[in-house]
């Protein structure tokens, strides 16, 4: 996010007197349109799938195309959903910083910007990596914003459930990028990333719930009791450790991705389990503890991956 003052929610900052606004805040600006910390996630599941795509070190000049029009694509679409909720970040205190709403970036900029990564994305990979990949980014695009942004954002509670498949297409695109083809390993790892997504988004939504509230954007835990989401949040990660095993029996993976899987996904059930008891007691405020699973979601799917992109050297 851009560095600016502080100042009370809803606010917006007026550029300086005569319309001057700095050249690298605006440069620091355009980045944070497209989200870098997001875009990190994004490619920690993208590149490991190469890896075991190619049984081994993929062409790393592929490596590189795939992820430069990774990023890419991404930041189009943050941009574009940064230009579409401008009106609900300006009223949010976790987004009330962004550079549309501090006015470093106007929102004609945002839009041509967003729409210029996207075009040259697609074209990016198209060229330079193979079409099924373009076709594959050009959709999470789509999906983002008109899926999610659009439709489902402030219209139903299940939004990051199924907004989430966007976030699922880099594992495809990665594959993709190797083979120019789809495989059940792929499926299986977009499956994963599916299912981390709400018990990874929910816990976050649970700290800054009163944001969501005031602007109308019907998160779950906005408008069910902690101990609901809580209950949600243990289904979803059962299942997410469930489907992370099938790699193995299925012989794409090894002895040290299951390894991985089942003491870092053991790990989640028992913080996702340790959520659910403390809702469960009623436990609100700083004692709830809900950001310990939201940081070990973070730990977790960087761990599993990398456990993917390191297994084919261990078999």
């Amino acid at each position: 996010m851009t560095a600016v003052e502080s100042r009370p929610a809803g606010v917006a900052l007026t550029p300086s007197p005569g319309g001057q606004r700095p050249l690298g805040a605006r440069v620091k600006a355009f980045v944070a349109l497209t989200k870098p910390r997001i875009i990190e996630l994004l490619l920690i599941t993208t590149v490991p799938v190469m890896f075991l795509a190619a049984q081994g070190v993929p062409d790393l000049w592929l490596v590189l195309a795939t992820t430069v029009g990774g990023y890419l694509s991404a930041g189009g679409a943050n941009a574009l959903n940064m230009y579409i909720d401008r009106d609900i970040d300006a009223l949010m205190d976790r987004t009330s910083q962004r550079p549309l709403v501090t006015g470093m970036v106007s929102p004609r900029e945002c839009l041509v910007f967003g729409i210029t990564l996207g075009v040259v994305s697609t074209v990016w990979f198209g060229l330079l990596v193979n079409w099924l990949s373009a076709a594959l980014s050009l959709g999470a695009l789509l999906f983002y914003v008109v899926i999610y942004t659009m439709l489902l954002k402030r219209r139903t509670a299940q939004n990051i459930v199924w907004g989430g498949i966007a976030g699922c297409m880099p594992v495809l695109i990665g594959w993709s990028a190797v083979t120019n083809e789809m495989s059940w390993a792929a499926v299986i790892l977009f499956a994963v990333i599916f299912f981390w997504t709400p018990p990874h988004y929910w816990p976050l939504s649970m700290k800054v719930k009163d944001d969501y509230a005031r602007v109308g954007v019907p998160m779950l835990p906005v408008i069910a009791s902690n101990r609901v989401v809580a209950r949600q949040i243990v289904a979803y990660s059962w299942v997410m450790v469930a489907v992370s095993l099938l790699l193995t029996p299925l012989g794409y993976t090894g002895w040290f991705y299951t390894a991985v899987a089942l003491l870092s996904g053991g790990f989640w059930l028992w913080e996702a389990h340790a959520l659910h008891g403390r809702a469960k007691a009623g436990v609100t405020g700083a004692k709830l503890k809900e950001m310990r699973l939201f940081h070990w979601s973070i730990t977790y799917v960087s761990l599993l991956f990398v456990a993917v992109a390191v297994d084919p050297f261990l078999r």
